[in-house]
């Protein structure tokens, strides 16, 4: 069954338009509390990031939560891997996220982790959907309403986690790092888990005023990280997203390293260890260069759904530990139960502490096929991935390709866009294929 409000990652929308709207929240909140907080007296962790819409959607959650008998735990501003952490933490009932992720300030959403830390599965979602449907949902007894209240620890709770996944032999003494906190929810976390742990940490992106979130600084916009790496003369630098679940990388000499690199350097050194458990999860966008970086390891591979959801589906399903996605996204299930970005950055430089190498060393033997991605805006409700002259030319560019390439089209599930990718040997060749989909797509979407 599809579900109605629910895409890839919660309810996502454009602030004050269906569904991101104050009277939707509350509904949302009495809705999850009776799926999810069956016994008398539940608790729910509500964390968010710097959006300023993110103060009238905590508002109105909070509302709804205690009118159907929860009661509500306010984190303030927090990463979304912190939420997730904290939930099991405090053994609570829900955790509940107010963010959207890399996406402008003028968006927003709502996504919820269960009482272990993970994200709902879907047939809780669709149970949730069916009291969204209805009219009304009852209320608790006036005598059994929630009691909200704010965690004035929960900043220096998840510092002290992420520093514990880090091992205690080593130390960043010596290394100038340069953080990006795209201006959002990691602003106030990361540069004190990695100055506690020893390292020079110049810092961007720490200065959100609630519209800045994610505006051309972050890991969607590393080009500000590469500029003060090089200005700065650091060793390495790291970007997160706005809700801190995303990282990316790049060395000294401003090269950047996406989270299929990053994955690579974590699976080979958690092999060493004999830690890996199974083999890595990577999801149909992953770069093929990964694949046979990971196969000459002897390290085993599979494609989930683009994802996190599906990767971690995958991930429980063979009982393996580490997976994740090319936008930094990595869940390594020997610290965490979602993708967390400053854990992700921290296992990447235990590495090099073991190996005594830099990233650029840890990442030789990967080779990267060229990729081009264009995101194609379409009119909301367009199915074009079934459109008979879109999948002729599709079809023209894989045969083009051949063994060397792929094609892939997604639809994204959270904005109307369908996602054209293109990977081969060349790069020229790669952005001229892509970019002779993403035009049949537009003139077939506009006609």
């Amino acid at each position: 069954m599809k579900r109605k409000y629910f895409g890839t990652d919660g309810v996502r929308g454009r602030v004050g338009q269906f569904p991101i709207t104050p009277d939707f929240a509350v509904k949302l909140g009495l809705a999850a509390g009776k799926v999810l907080g069956k016994k008398k007296g539940g608790k729910v962790i509500i964390g968010k990031d710097t959006r300023l819409s993110g103060y009238m959607l905590e508002a109105a959650l909070e509302s709804g939560f205690s009118a159907g008998g929860m009661s509500p735990v306010m984190l303030g501003p927090m990463p979304t891997p912190a939420v997730a952490h904290l939930t099991r933490a405090f053994r609570a009932d829900l955790g509940v996220v107010i963010s959207a992720s890399h996406n402008p300030y003028f968006d927003n959403g709502i996504k919820f982790f269960s009482g272990q830390g993970t994200k709902l599965p879907d047939e809780i979602e669709l149970e949730i959907e069916k009291y969204l449907d209805q009219d009304s949902i009852e209320l608790a007894a006036a005598s059994d309403f929630g009691r909200a209240y704010r965690q004035e620890d929960a900043q220096g709770r998840y510092i002290e986690y992420c520093k514990s996944t880090f091992a205690s032999q080593f130390s960043l003494e010596g290394l100038k790092i340069v953080l990006d906190c795209a201006n959002g929810a990691t602003y106030h976390i990361a540069p004190s888990v990695f100055r506690e742990l020893g390292a020079e940490v110049i810092t961007i992106g720490d200065a959100p005023n609630g519209i800045n979130i994610n505006d051309e600084v972050g890991s969607t916009h590393p080009q500000a990280l590469v500029a003060k790496v090089l200005a700065t003369k650091a060793d390495l630098g790291i970007a997160f997203d706005g809700d801190g679940d995303r990282v990316l990388m790049c060395d000294r000499h401003g090269v950047l390293r996406d989270g299929d690199n990053l994955l690579y350097i974590i699976a080979k050194d958690t092999q060493k260890r004999n830690r890996l458990n199974g083999g890595v999860v990577g999801t149909l966008m992953t770069n093929l260069g990964l694949e046979l970086a990971l196969k000459r390891e002897n390290i085993e591979f599979c494609r989930a759904k683009v994802g996190d959801r599906y990767v971690m589906e995958q991930l429980l399903e063979r009982n393996w530990k580490l997976g994740g996605e090319n936008s930094g996204h990595i869940i390594s299930l020997h610290h965490a139960t979602t993708g967390d970005g400053i854990v992700s950055a921290l296992q990447v430089l235990k590495a090099c502490m073991y190996e005594g190498k830099d990233i650029e060393e840890l990442s030789e033997g990967l080779v990267m096929f060229p990729q081009e991605l264009i995101n194609v805006r379409l009119t909301a409700g367009i199915d074009i991935t079934t459109d008979e002259l879109v999948m002729k030319e599709v079809k023209a560019v894989e045969k083009e390709l051949g063994s060397t390439g792929r094609v892939l089209l997604r639809k994204s599930g959270t904005e109307p866009l369908v996602r054209v990718m293109v990977e081969g040997e060349d790069r020229d060749d790669v952005r001229s294929k892509a970019q002779r989909i993403a035009d049949v797509i537009i003139r077939q979407s506009d006609s």
